[in-house]
């Protein structure tokens, strides 16, 4: 396989072309076309501002990453001849699962965390007929029942645990490199949380660099919050010890204290050469509002890419001239909650309100920042 032929398949027309997955289908799954389940997925957008590139997810049919794993993992679930598919999830993974399953004709049982899930993902998994059960617990419980009921009730499980699930994200980095004419960034950062993603990047820059679709390697850089950190505890012994945290954190995607690709993901850091940082709260809900200010908008673990990428280059990590991708995995509407109350001010239905106020704003502004 040559680049030559994913470049071709860019510009095509046929609905399977047009998927940002199964475009590299070769490398993804060995498939009859006929029994693909697909959107389409991918084909997401770049973005440049201030020198960084964003990457976004969000923009997929469901408005996360989860989409491009779970046309593959839904593909193989009919495959098996599945009647129906799980998965425990904080938000974006059970609203694909369900958007899939519909699809595809197959039930769909999603494990959710009590309390822990943003309004506009449970309204999607709901929308799409999911079976949604609420466990009382975190979300690392929730996983621990799914695995559970996936073995004893014979359900396809669907969490990206599957390996099926980590060839479709893998087409992430591919698409990116694609979107750069295959000239590798520096450094692909990325949100760090049950580390599917993680495991995917190292894979795909490996198998891109031994295909010879890439010149060098990029750095893989896994971003945690400081209160779901486990991975990031790791990797500053090291790995020498595997860690588990109650999480605790804003960003409720990443919100996982026992990530289930923990092993694969060290390899993908390993692999690369890369780094796992942590940010806190406050760090990544500002990169937020500055991502959202930059007209491209993300859900709050999205934005961890964007710190990141600040307290790397503040600890000399990454230099200025790095060509970076930050990979924004979820759209800003998945947690509406999360978004800072704008200027939404009350007016009478009169000129002179409207005058008044934006005088007031003109003056502040010549004073200084609001």
């Amino acid at each position: 396989m040559t680049t030559d032929l994913f470049d071709q398949r860019r510009v095509s027309r046929k609905l399977i072309d047009l998927s940002g997955v199964w475009r590299f289908r070769e490398a993804v799954l060995d498939v009859n076309e006929s029994q693909i389940i697909t959107h389409p997925e991918g084909a997401t957008r770049m973005y440049e501002r201030d020198g960084i590139f964003f990457k976004h997810e969000g923009e997929n049919p469901t408005g996360s990453f989860k989409d491009r794993g779970m046309t593959v993992a839904i593909t193989q679930a009919v495959r098996e001849g599945a009647r129906a598919v799980a998965c425990a999830s904080t938000g974006n993974t059970s609203a694909s699962a369900a958007a899939y399953a519909a699809q595809a004709g197959l039930r769909a049982i999603v494990f959710i965390p009590s309390g822990k899930v943003a309004t506009g993902k449970l309204a999607q998994t709901l929308a799409y007929g999911a079976l949604c059960l609420q466990v009382r617990g975190d979300f690392d419980a929730a996983m621990r029942l799914v695995l559970e009921a996936s073995q004893k009730l014979g359900i396809y499980l669907v969490n990206s645990i599957n390996p099926f699930r980590i060839e479709g994200q893998k087409t992430i980095v591919w698409e990116l490199l694609q979107d750069l004419e295959w000239n590798p960034p520096d450094w692909i950062v990325v949100p760090a949380g049950n580390l599917g993603n993680t495991s995917a990047f190292g894979k795909a820059l490996v198998e891109a660099r031994d295909a010879g679709w890439i010149s060098k390697m990029p750095r893989l850089a896994a971003i945690q919050a400081a209160g779901a950190n486990p991975f990031y505890r790791s990797f500053r012994e090291n790995f020498a010890q595997r860690h588990r945290v109650a999480a605790e954190t804003v960003a409720s995607a990443i919100r996982i204290g026992d990530p289930v690709s923990y092993d694969k993901a060290v390899a993908s850091i390993r692999a690369t050469n890369g780094v796992v940082e942590e940010v806190t709260d406050d760090e990544l809900m500002i990169a937020k509002r500055d991502i959202d200010r930059m007209g491209i908008g993300c859900e709050p673990a999205s934005a961890t890419t964007l710190a990141g990428v600040r307290k790397l280059r503040a600890a000399g990590v990454m230099r200025d001239s790095d060509r970076i991708v930050c990979v924004l995995t979820g759209h800003l509407l998945k947690d509406p909650d999360a978004i800072a109350k704008g200027d939404i001010i009350e007016i009478e239905p009169d000129i002179r309100a409207v005058e008044k106020i934006l005088h007031h704003r003109a003056t502040e502004d010549t004073e200084g920042p609001l």
